[in-house]
């Protein structure tokens, strides 16, 4: 391996690492299988990290059809799921295993 080869993947490793550290960074909880809070706003054309909190003691899924997201987060534990960018609008969100009370949605400004 080239000097010039170590210098550019050195590069591309610093640039990676500055891009998720300006990222912004949100959490929202699951408890007694509601969202909380049920509504986010992040900005619009960044990318955002999302800490999912599962307070619960049973799992839960976190999904989206417009976000293309969807994670597993077992009871009592935290999942990151990765966001964007998006443009600027509201895009719903639901737990899969209890759909008739977990639902959410993230607002891009």
């Amino acid at each position: 391996m080239s000097v010039r080869t170590i210098f550019l993947a050195s590069c591309l490793s610093l640039l990676s690492s500055l891009a998720f550290a300006a990222m912004p960074e949100l959490s929202i909880s699951i408890k007694d299988h509601r969202f909380e809070p049920a509504e986010l706003q992040v900005p619009a054309g960044q990318k955002v990290k999302l800490i999912v909190h599962n307070l619960d003691a049973t799992p839960e899924e976190f999904e989206s059809y417009e976000l293309n997201r969807e994670k597993v987060i077992p009871g009592n534990s935290k999942a990151l799921v990765f966001i964007g960018p998006l443009a600027p609008g509201e895009y719903p969100f639901f737990g899969e295993f209890n759909q008739d009370s977990a639902q959410g949605r993230l607002v891009a400004k």
